[in-house]
């Protein structure tokens, strides 16, 4: 699989992800920085979907539609809270993890991810990409080719991810 973190807005990635994870709250039905960024871009019809699936808890995944986007889905996750978890690094692996697991079931080949649980659930940027490139980099898909890390307006966290990726891959 080909991981790189790239500078984009997720929600701008368009067909070049199969599907696009929202980094979102315990409801799922919307809220701040790129939770909020999503469900805007998606319209009104993707929040009628997150109503009916009862929320999700720190390290699931779920799946919905696109809607306007133009990606075949939204994959739902909801990252640690970094100073009340108390094992954020692994609700943060199994965040990644269980969303390629989703993604591989779905038969999709690419996926764009936010930085996940680094704005307002306060996990540091070095940590995180940590985590994330670990996870990654040890998942052996079934389907998924392709991996980005979409960085919003951050030159400097794309290349704390794409260091970690360079070290990860290289142990796997």
């Amino acid at each position: 699989m080909i991981v790189e973190a790239i500078e984009m807005d997720i929600t701008k990635i368009g067909e070049k992800a199969d599907a696009i994870v929202n980094a979102a709250n315990e409801t799922l039905l919307g809220g701040g920085g790129v939770d909020g960024a999503i469900h805007r871009a998606a319209g009104p019809e993707l929040l009628e979907e997150c109503r009916k699936l009862s929320g999700c808890k720190p390290g699931e995944a779920k799946a919905t539609k696109a809607y306007r986007l133009n990606n075949k889905y939204i994959i739902h996750t909801v990252g640690p809270r970094y100073r009340l978890d108390p094992t954020p690094a692994e609700t943060l692996s199994r965040c990644y993890l269980n969303c390629l697991k989703l993604a591989d079931e779905l038969g999709l080949e690419s996926i764009a991810f936010p930085s996940i649980s680094t704005g307002a659930f306060g996990y540091p940027i070095e940590e995180a990409a940590e985590v994330c490139a670990k996870a990654v980099c040890g998942y052996k898909p079934k389907n998924l080719k392709r991996f980005y890390m979409c960085i919003f307006n951050d030159d400097k966290a794309k290349k704390i991810y794409n260091s970690a990726f360079k070290r990860h891959e290289k142990k796997t």
